[in-house]
């Protein structure tokens, strides 16, 4: 048995969750989520809690049974709580600056590079060398944040670039010289 998989979904007070077959939405005071689950999962709802099984031990019911359980979970706490991605900017004259909803991030190009905040998603700049992502959607937050990495990567020489926050960036000796 999958030890994600059995583990119960605590829903806090004002979260409604709506099962309809594989269609699952979750409403919550931060807003509304909805997905489209395999129909090899089904979900059952007790006292504050919503439990995932599967019908069969066939590897792919297996495989999607903890899949499911951690998605739902990440819904729930999505609409409950929300998620949070923070960046950091190395770099002499490296900033980001917030324009609108969008962020403008001048990182060593000739020119500045304008990210567009996609629905649902939300930009803070608390510092020129601090982006801060959050949204409800936790695959969503994640891939805008990397999104943004991918604009300038650190590199290991001088460890210049945007990095998240708390990351290592392994750092290389350079030219070694006579």
């Amino acid at each position: 048995m999958s030890r994600i998989g059995k583990m119960p979904v605590a829903v806090p007070s004002g979260v409604d969750v709506k099962i309809d077959g594989s269609n699952v939405t979750v409403k919550g005071p931060k807003g509304e989520l909805h997905r489209v689950f395999n129909e090899r999962v089904s979900f059952e709802t007790g006292d504050g809690e919503l439990n995932v099984t599967r019908p069969d031990d066939a590897r792919e019911s297996k495989a999607l049974h903890g899949l499911s359980r951690a998605l739902l979970n990440n819904m729930v706490v999505g609409v409950s709580e929300g998620f949070r991605k923070d960046l950091e900017i190395q770099g002499v004259g490296y900033r980001a600056a917030l324009k609108g909803s969008d962020i403008e991030l001048q990182v060593g190009y000739s020119h500045s590079v304008l990210v567009a905040a996609p629905d649902g998603i939300t930009f803070e700049v608390p510092e020129p060398t601090k982006i801060s992502v959050s949204g409800i959607d936790k695959e969503k937050v994640g891939q805008v944040a990397a999104n943004i990495r991918k604009v300038r990567p650190p590199e290991p020489y001088k460890g210049k670039g945007i990095r998240y926050a708390g990351e290592y960036v392994r750092r290389k000796a350079g030219k070694a010289g006579k």
